[in-house]
């Protein structure tokens, strides 16, 4: 009997089926700059920066982390590419950019059209709803790496922003107040430790009286987007700092956009801890500090202002359709 490169594990058609399923998604993303189809060695995106006195491109990189591990578990795979996009997306936003393309890397233990379809069409939902175009990507399959049933992705986002917009805190004074405004989970981070402390006793199919969910829908809640807030924040005010809450927590992801001799004061009591981390801290008899450094705690993303902002940023979160709330000051 011959070998082959379907015997080692490894489908060309699968892949070739992948490819022929995604491209209506991906284009369903695209704007007049792409040049190019899904399909190409590369991805050409013609930029038009005319109206910046001093265009800066911005990149970032990131995955969903172990938050695959239950999408894997419940056999659904159409929020995790939301995920990953909304991530990167805030990212870049924070510190000002405009977001302009997107591109993924997928690596299958064994490549099934029919999933990576839905993870492309979750990155297809996302781009749409953040008017990022999905340009290209790799897709992989890597018996012996990964388990049959189970992948990795992670993506890749460029946007840009006139140098004179940039946000990174350099105006940031001792008395700024830092505005959180609410996640709706765990978002990518934190998974790790909830996975071990949550599915040692509980189904994933468990249901809460405090859930509106059942146990392992509550922790595939999509990774929020928080673009269109700040844009119509940045538009109004000066705000001088944003801060994507990710891994660190708030005081650990807070911490990087503040100038030295700066520091953050943070009133814990300031807002409620939805049930889910609750839930996680009582479960696992997890401290406060390891919970304040491993998850968001409700809060997705921070802002710092001046205090005579307020009044006006109170006024346009709301027209945002966000909840906000004072968390702390620098001190």
């Amino acid at each position: 009997m011959s070998n082959s490169y379907k015997s080692a594990g490894v489908d060309i058609k699968a892949g070739e089926e992948t490819v022929d399923r995604i491209k209506a998604y991906a284009k369903s993303t695209f704007d007049k700059n792409v040049l190019s189809g899904i399909g190409s060695f590369g991805a050409f995106y013609s930029a038009d920066f005319s109206e910046m006195k001093n265009p800066v491109l911005v990149s970032s990189v990131d995955g969903v982390g172990t938050k695959l591990k239950v999408a894997f578990a419940m056999d659904k795979h159409d929020t995790v590419g939301q995920d990953l996009v909304n991530h990167c997306v805030n990212d870049i936003a924070v510190g000002g950019a405009k977001p302009l393309f997107f591109m993924d890397y997928l690596a299958f233990g064994k490549l099934v059209p029919e999933k990576a379809e839905q993870i492309i069409k979750g990155f297809s939902i996302a781009c749409r709803e953040n008017k990022v175009s999905l340009i290209g990507g790799e897709t992989a399959e890597m018996p012996g790496l990964y388990a049959e049933d189970e992948y990795d992705m992670s993506g890749t986002i460029v946007g840009v922003v006139d140098r004179e917009k940039i946000i990174d805190g350099r105006t940031i004074q001792t008395g700024d107040l830092i505005i959180g405004f609410s996640s709706n989970g765990l978002h990518t981070n934190g998974y790790s430790l909830a996975r071990k402390v949550l599915l040692e006793k509980f189904k994933l199919d468990k249901n809460f009286n405090d859930f509106e969910l059942s146990l392992g829908e509550e922790l595939l809640r999509v990774h929020k987007s928080y673009l269109k807030l700040i844009n119509n924040l940045k538009s109004e005010i000066n705000v001088k700092a944003f801060s994507h809450i990710t891994g660190g927590g708030i005081i650990g992801n807070t911490k990087r956009v503040l100038p030295a001799g700066r520091e953050i004061k943070i009133d814990w009591s300031a807002w409620k801890i939805p049930p889910l981390f609750q839930l996680i801290q009582k479960t696992g008899n997890i401290s406060d500090d390891e919970m304040r450094a491993a998850f968001n705690l409700g809060i997705g993303m921070a802002a710092i202002i001046s205090k005579n902002e307020l009044d006006k940023f109170e006024e346009i979160a709301v027209n945002s359709g966000e909840k906000s709330m004072i968390i702390g000051s620098i001190v």
